[in-house]
């Protein structure tokens, strides 16, 4: 896992509730195309899921 998406996973974890993509830049103030690259390929691996469009949270 890279440094940017554990960072991205602390701050979905931290927050408690399903985040945007610009708040999780907001909260970790990476670059919001490096956060998309992140997400994308969590999700893909199972890490994070999406309960709703453009929402992601940690997966269970």
């Amino acid at each position: 896992m890279t440094q940017n998406e554990e960072k991205v996973l602390e701050a979905l974890k931290s927050a408690g509730k399903p985040l945007r993509p610009g708040d999780i830049v907001e909260m970790t103030g990476i670059d919001s195309k490096e956060v998309s690259k992140a997400l994308k390929f969590m999700k893909d691996a199972g890490t994070i899921c999406s309960p709703k469009r453009c929402f992601y949270a940690p997966s269970e």
